[in-house]
């Protein structure tokens, strides 16, 4: 209905029925008066009043700021007769209207909603609708109904149909409750029976806990709740003919009273002020009685629709409201999580950010008189302050939980929120065993990895008046927890506003204490946490002296190399074949001094993605390490194309192009492509670091690449290996066997260096969660790689001996019983002497 008038001062009262409004037209003082235009749309077919009219509406005048408020009434409506007020100085507007709110099909119970009987056994059976207590009469009419008697009874609140059929039907059936009432349209309501036959695969009758009838395989079956209860127990009888888990949907009818008075509070209808405390006092009671995953649900949303109307109504609650609410956030955190948690997570995985988002949004109404407030239980620790215009320097809270938890905002973060003499209150909540019952879902950069929290989430809020603010920093210590640390929140808007786990505006620091705790700086207000990787390498000193070492030891190495390439460059390359092997290994000495060098002085940069230099060492870092493992790859190559093929040689024009296009083309592609995928996305610096991020993808186009070539030279090792072993071990004399097993020992010396295959060893970093062994091993094995490839890369080489000697000393080196020849001369040699032998002994057969 659209009633439209001009109220004015002293207005007498007037009112009509629906659609006979009169239009109301009184000249006053023009100044004083006000156009009403009400709209009235009513639709109850979800049984709540239109929140747009239930809310009180205020009308002001031109120039009259004094006059009262009008006032608009919704009502709660269910079938019957509603009249609606409208009052404005002086003037009250009536509305009637006769309501009739018909019946949906998830109001009527079910019971059951299909069964499977055996007609031997029992030949009859019943089925029953029961419906809510309404104001309108509802008859049913069941089809079909022959053979059968139709009755109805009235139990706890609701009308139950019953159509007991004597006959059992010879065929599946699906039987209909017709629901009926003047002026509303009919309900159907189907049950579907299925017979079973001989020779059906069925689940025996159980009645361990409840009574489970004979079903067939792939049905479910259905009990009744037990009193109090409103819903049904489902148990599917697998295929197999075995019982499947007991399903209870029932849920405490008390529960679901304060339920749906909560969803009608957020529809607008009621009165928030007084009816949100008197729920909220009922709430520990009934979280101390739940028993079904049904239970919990309802309760979580019970309580998610009370924080709307708080939030929205800005209701302050008083300490007993408070209290209230705290108790039975303990309960429901204390929970048995199989029984109940899991099952409920199951239906829906959000339930524990629904959990924080309504604690988050009713701890912070707490009313100013009653502050300050300290509240302690096992699984809930709040502390509430009130800040007049003058406060400390710094705010600053603790808990003595386990693990300790501190907390402080910098007076700096808090002096804006002061003016004009507001008061500020801070509100600090910690949550035990929460963090655990949230879902497992990682926002932006924290993806692909397993983490362990804490078990607590540390939720500050800041109310300035009636206003809450969300920007603040905040500085936090997690104490005695162990891993790598990641600063995180619980953003409520991600994964579709399901919650999940992130780091923006977060980021970890340093303790002052070489305890370790866990420090984190926030630049926002919500709810905290941290999450733990537990197979990040361990932060010891002595570790990270040794790479410096072990690095600064490699460069020395290498630069050592590269004077002996100078002095016996044009002795040791006077075949194709070594002149391969040493141009791989001059490039890749190259490209590991340049990548130890950036690598050391990366430290001394300013990190972050807005430092040019430190973006700049990453690149170089990524680019120079990559080129180094495709020489290794190079020289594997040529190695085990010489294996395979003894008697055909490589052209040197083309190999080597190949080998500069694989060595360095390679490696320049992967490292560009990472800069310009992973940077834009904030996904490629690794926090407070110039090296690639751990946790997106970027550290995999490093990681992918070196293990694939480890494990190609890998291969091409055993090759070797295989080729010096078998024809001397099984036909030559004692010595020759001997100068073989030499042979593999020193062969083994020179190409797993070169090879890079102890780079391997990172696997069991990243798989070994206590230990600290493999993390010695493998920076010992590879920041000293440069002193391996110096050792037996180059001066075991026979030639670059002889060189050396012949430059230094002025005369050739005495020959020796073991042949010092180089890896590949050996292994050729060898090769080519087991052939000889094959072809002789054939000759001689």
């Amino acid at each position: 209905e659209h009633h439209t008038g001009r109220l004015g001062k002293g207005q007498s009262q007037a009112g009509g029925e629906s659609g006979s409004g009169p239009l109301l037209d009184q000249e006053n003082e023009a100044e004083e008066s006000v156009l009403v235009s009400v709209y009235v749309h009513l639709d109850f077919s979800d049984k709540t009043w239109p929140p747009a009219v239930s809310r009180t509406l205020a009308l002001h005048a031109a120039s009259a700021s004094s006059a009262p408020r009008p006032l608009l009434t919704g009502l709660r409506l269910t079938t019957g007769e509603y009249m609606s007020c409208f009052e404005a100085q002086g003037f009250r507007w009536s509305l009637h209207k006769v309501v009739k709110v018909p019946l949906k099909a998830t109001d009527v119970a079910r019971l059951p909603d299909q069964l499977s009987i055996s007609c031997a056994t029992s030949p009859g059976f019943q089925l029953s609708c029961c419906i809510p207590s309404t104001n309108l009469v509802y008859t049913a009419a069941w089809s079909p109904g022959e053979g059968s008697r139709a009755f109805s009874f009235n139990a706890s609140g609701s009308e139950c149909f019953v159509l007991a059929v004597q006959r059992c039907p010879a065929a599946d059936t699906t039987y209909t409750c017709d629901l009926q009432s003047p002026g509303v349209a009919p309900l159907r309501v189907p049950i579907s029976i299925t017979i079973i036959q001989d020779g059906d695969i069925t689940c025996p009758e159980d009645s361990s806990v409840l009574t489970w009838n004979v079903t067939k395989a792939g049905h479910v079956a259905h009990a009744p709740c037990p009193e109090s209860k409103r819903g049904t127990v489902r148990r599917l009888c697998r295929a197999d003919g075995v019982w499947g888990p007991i399903n209870s949907s029932c849920t405490d009818t008390r529960l679901l009273a304060l339920f749906a008075t909560a969803k009608l509070l957020q529809a607008g209808q009621g009165r928030p002020a007084e009816e949100v405390p008197q729920i909220l006092a009922q709430l520990p009671g009934q979280a101390a009685e739940a028993s079904s995953p049904s239970d919990l649900l309802i309760l979580l949303s019970t309580m998610k629709y009370l924080a709307n109307v708080v939030a929205k109504a800005r209701i302050q609650l008083d300490h007993s409201a408070l209290k209230n609410l705290l108790i039975t956030t303990d309960k429901v955190l204390d929970m048995d999580t199989g029984s109940l948690w899991t099952l409920a997570q199951a239906r829906k995985p959000w339930a524990g950010s629904t959990l924080l988002m309504a604690v988050e949004t009713l701890v912070r109404s707490l009313r100013p008189q009653d502050q300050p407030f300290a509240f302690s239980l096992p699984n809930v620790l709040l502390q509430s302050q009130l800040f007049g215009p003058t406060f400390p320097a710094d705010y600053s809270i603790s808990f003595s939980t386990r693990p300790p938890l501190q907390a402080q905002i910098p007076g700096h973060s808090l002096a804006p929120l002061v003016r004009n003499g507001t008061q500020i209150s801070i509100t600090s909540l910690v949550l035990r065993k929460l963090d655990h019952l949230l879902p497992s879902n990682y926002g932006q950069g924290l993806e692909d990895s397993l983490y362990a929290t804490p078990g607590l989430v540390l939720v500050i809020s800041i109310m300035a008046g009636d206003r809450a603010f969300s920007q603040g920093e905040v500085i936090m210590d997690f104490g005695n927890t162990d891993g790598s640390p990641h600063c995180v929140f619980w953003d409520h808007s991600l994964f579709q506003g399901k919650g999940g786990w992130s780091k923006e505006g977060c980021q970890a620091q340093q303790a002052a204490s070489a305890s370790p705790t866990a420090r984190c700086l926030c630049q926002h207000l919500t709810a905290f946490s941290v999450l733990m990787s537990p197979h990040a390498a361990p932060e010891e000193p002595a570790l990270a002296l040794l790479t410096q070492v072990g690095l600064g030891a490699s460069i020395l190495a290498l630069l050592v190399c590269l004077g002996v390439y100078r002095l016996v460059w044009r002795v040791v390359v006077r075949n194709k074949v070594a002149y391969f092997r040493h141009a791989a290994l001059l490039n890749m000495v190259l490209c590991l001094l340049a990548a130890d060098t950036c690598f050391l002085g990366a430290p001394l940069l300013p990190p972050g993605p807005r430092s040019p230099l430190c973006l700049a060492a990453a690149f170089l870092c990524h680019f120079l390490y990559l080129a180094t493992f495709f020489w290794m790859l190079a020289q594997a190559l040529v190695l085990a194309h010489q294996l395979l093929f003894v008697f055909h040689q490589l052209p040197k024009h083309r190999v080597l192009p190949l080998m500069v296009l694989l060595g360095y083309l390679c490696p320049l592609g992967f490292a560009g492509v990472t800069l310009g995928l992973y940077l834009p996305q904030g996904q490629y610096l690794r926090e407070g670091e110039c090296w690639l991020d751990g946790k997106g993808g970027a550290f995999y186009t490093f990681v992918g690449p070196v293990l694939a070539i480890v494990g190609v030279n890998g291969l091409v090792l055993a090759m070797a290996l295989l080729k010096l072993l078998r024809p001397s071990l099984s036909e030559g004399p004692p010595v020759e066997k001997r100068q073989a097993l030499l042979g593999v020992i020193k062969a083994l010396l020179i190409l797993t260096p070169i090879f890079g295959l102890t780079w391997g060893l990172g696997l069991a970093t990243l798989l070994e969660e206590v230990s600290t062994v493999p993390h010695y091993i493998f920076t010992i094995l590879n920041t000293f790689q440069g002193v391996f490839i110096l050792l037996f890369g180059c001066l075991m080489d026979r030639k670059v001996q002889e060189a050396l000697c012949k430059h230094f000393c002025r005369a050739q080196a005495p020959n020796t019983t073991i042949s010092l020849a180089t890896n590949e001369s050996y292994i050729l040699e060898h090769s080519k002497g087991g052939s000889d032998t094959a072809r002789k002994t054939d000759a001689s057969a």
